[in-house]
């Protein structure tokens, strides 16, 4: 099996070894942020706990709920109620943690977009190689003339779309990879403003 994989490479020629690079390269990206991702969604219910301790005036507890959390909206909240202990302006808290909030999505959104531009790039690279492919083949007809046959072309008609077949096999999975850790990017930003609105509502309540 494998002689034969290495045999359609050496065939398909420098456009497969270039899309078998980047499909090395996307399955590490997809690893790699699988294990960053895997654990974005969670805490919901420290947080709920230390927000029904903020409003009920139990400040140091709240804050010692989420203050260790390793999730981001955990990190958000803990430094908006470190802030609101602090008497801090409401608007101004609530601007830091808009900026705070964007600083986590873009971490969580880091190398998400190489992956979209490899499942993008990859079918368009295989076309590429199969439409060189086929111009060669049509090239060594006109030259053979009479003396070419069905087989001789056939054989560099599959040749030439191994890479369309190559170019489809890196993009697939990158493409699948990409929506699915960009829609949980997403769900980790809902609960980040979430997390945050439900801060300024308990404490309107505990204020007022």
């Amino acid at each position: 099996m494998l002689e034969q994989v290495l045999g359609w490479a050496r065939d398909g020629g420098p456009i497969v070894w270039l899309l078998a690079v980047a499909s090395v390269y996307s399955l590490a990206l997809i690893i790699v942020k699988v294990i960053d991702l895997g654990g974005v969604l969670g805490g919901a219910a420290a947080r709920s706990a230390a927000l029904a301790d903020w409003r009920g005036g139990k400040l140091a507890e709240a804050q010692a709920q989420v203050t260790e959390g390793r999730y981001p909206a955990d990190r958000v909240l803990a430094h908006g109620m470190t802030a609101l202990a602090a008497r801090e302006n409401a608007e101004v808290v609530e601007r830091e943690l808009e900026r705070r909030g964007n600083e986590e999505l873009e971490r969580m959104r880091r190398w998400l977009r190489t992956l979209e531009v490899i499942a993008m790039v990859s079918p368009l690279l295989g076309l590429l190689g199969t439409v060189l492919g086929m111009i060669q083949s049509f090239q060594e007809l006109e030259l053979a003339g009479g003396s070419a046959n069905a087989a001789v072309l056939a054989g560099g008609i599959w040749q030439a779309l191994l890479t369309t077949a190559a170019g489809l096999i890196v993009a697939i999975p990158a493409a699948i990879a990409a929506n699915l850790l960009s829609a949980k990017v997403d769900r980790a930003a809902h609960m980040i403003e979430d997390a945050v609105s439900a801060l300024f509502a308990a404490e309107h309540a505990r204020s007022g």
